[in-house]
C-alpha cells in the first residue's frame, strides 16, 4: 500500500495536497473529503446507512493529527473530527475523486439538494 511522502494543506484555496511514495499526487479538495469522512457519522454502521453531507461547500481544516504510522485526523472547521483518513484510504479518495464526486453530485440532485459554488 503506497504511505505518503508529502502532505500539505492549503488553508486559502482548501486543498490538502498529497504526494505517495508510488509516484501518485492528488489535491483533495476539503469539501470532498469532508463529505466522503470515514467516520461512523458520514458512513454509518453498514452498507446504506450512509447520510449525505450537504452545505459543505465552504468547509476548511483547522489542524491535522497524525494517528501512528498509519493515518490522519482532519480537523475540520465545522467541527467535525472524528473520522481516521488512513493512508490506503487518502489513496482510494485520491485515485476515485472524479467518479466519488460525480456520485456525490447525483447523490445531491437526486436528495433535491442544490449544491452552490463555494465563496
Amino acid at each position: 500500500m503506497p504511505r505518503p511522502t508529502e502532505i500539505n494543506l492549503h488553508q486559502q484555496s482548501r486543498i490538502l495536497e498529497l504526494s505517495f511514495d508510488d509516484g501518485s499526487h492528488f489535491n483533495l479538495p476539503c469539501e470532498y473529503l469532508r463529505v466522503y469522512s470515514p467516520s461512523a457519522e458520514v458512513q454509518g454502521h453498514g452498507p446504506g446507512q450512509e447520510t449525505l453531507q450537504v452545505g459543505k461547500e465552504d468547509v476548511g481544516i483547522n489542524g491535522i493529527d497524525p494517528i501512528g504510522n498509519y493515518a490522519i485526523r482532519l480537523n475540520f472547521d465545522d467541527g467535525h473530527h472524528t473520522g481516521l483518513y488512513s493512508w490506503e484510504y487518502l489513496h482510494y479518495l485520491g485515485t476515485n475523486q472524479e467518479r466519488l464526486w460525480q456520485e456525490y453530485l447525483a447523490d445531491l440532485a437526486q436528495a433535491g439538494v442544490p449544491r452552490r459554488q463555494p465563496s
